[in-house]
């Protein structure tokens, strides 16, 4: 089980949780070393799309940029439905380089659904996930593969840092390290990785089976449960294959990104007997918003005027507890469909 962290410590930002979490997890971290040969396996990543031409662009170049093999990777981007110019951006992409391949999946609105179709049309024998909106570093692929050559490991969680923060929302998000691998990897449950960075062997996914392609959040939580429940294939951290993402930088976005995390609870908790979340109560509510008027906001104000604070710290706990309320109504909201609990397995429709 996971190593809980103490309590934050008002001082001490994510950079100092950040190697807190690095020392205590209980998945190993691999680092790459230019010392040691380096092996390339033929890798398929698979990339789902869901009204996404703004981020294609970046996106297609990050992914041509990789400093790995032509000939050992293919990049599967599957449009899950889209309404926008989605699907013409692809078939032009693919087009123009043979390294990319264009699918399309829209009997399922999800974007598991999505991923499994890649699955079933991917041929390498390393299977790698990330999102439309991710922004991958050159050597991101060469780093997340290089843990497969130990035989025991079959999931490698990448890194997932914020990309440049824009406004105070995004700041906030950052400061509390909100998209971070490294919250997932110490789960008290079970360890996983989300997929915005995550590799598998392929061969494992006819063992356990794919996606669940009807749940609409928590599917990474739970093929890497499954994996671990059902096998002794081993989950390691690659803290060298970093991707980039951008936090949410509305209210309305954050508000829905925590309860989707709610949501999750609620599935998980439906699927692995996952405990609950705890939900934040009026009391509770009150009590910390008295503590922030009357001791946190001064002191913010004071640290501010006197130049050694910043505006966002004003504002930590009403956010904190915007989060917090949001994550506890998409709990409390949140129903499993019955269709949810099935599998796909490969060579099944997905």
């Amino acid at each position: 089980m996971a190593i809980a962290a103490p309590a934050r410590h008002p001082v001490r930002g994510w950079a100092y949780w950040n190697q807190f979490w690095l020392q205590t997890m209980a998945v190993p971290t691999v680092t790459t070393s230019d010392t040691e040969p380096k092996t390339y396996p033929s890798v398929s990543v698979i990339v789902p799309i869901y009204n996404g031409e703004a981020d294609l662009p970046e996106l297609v170049e990050r992914l041509l940029g990789q400093q790995y093999p032509a000939d050992r990777v293919e990049y599967l981007l599957v449009d899950n439905g889209s309404r926008d110019r989605t699907p013409d951006l692809i078939q032009i992409a693919a087009y123009q380089n043979s390294r990319l391949r264009a699918l399309s999946y829209s009997t399922i609105q999800s974007s598991y659904a999505a991923r499994n179709a890649g699955i079933a049309a991917a041929t390498g024998e390393i299977l790698a996930f990330t999102d439309a909106d991710c922004q991958p570093e050159p050597d991101w692929l060469a780093a997340l593969v290089q843990p497969f050559t130990d035989s025991s490991v079959g999931l490698v969680a990448g890194a997932i840092n914020a990309l440049p923060s824009q406004n105070w929302l995004e700041r906030y998000a950052d400061r509390q390290g909100t998209l971070s691998q490294l919250n997932t990897l110490n789960h008290p449950f079970l360890p996983y990785g989300q997929t915005a960075n995550l590799a598998v062997r392929a061969k494992i996914l006819g063992t356990v089976g794919c996606f669940r392609p009807h749940l609409t959040t928590g599917g990474d939580a739970d093929l890497c449960w499954r994996i671990q429940q059902e096998t002794d294939w081993r989950l390691v951290y690659a803290a060298d294959a970093v991707v980039y993402h951008r936090h949410r930088d509305t209210l309305n976005g954050l508000r829905s990104q925590w309860h989707r995390y709610g949501c999750s609870n609620r599935y998980l908790h439906e699927l692995h007997g996952v405990e609950l979340m705890r939900s934040l109560t009026a009391r509770e509510t009150c009590y910390r918003l008295l503590r922030w008027g009357l001791k946190e906001l001064p002191q913010a104000t004071i640290k501010l005027l006197t130049k050694r604070g910043t505006p966002l710290e004003l504002m930590i706990t009403p956010l904190d507890l915007w989060c917090a309320r949001a994550r506890s109504q998409g709990q409390a909201e949140a129903q499993l469909p019955a269709k949810a609990r099935t599998i796909a397995h490969l060579g099944n429709q997905i």
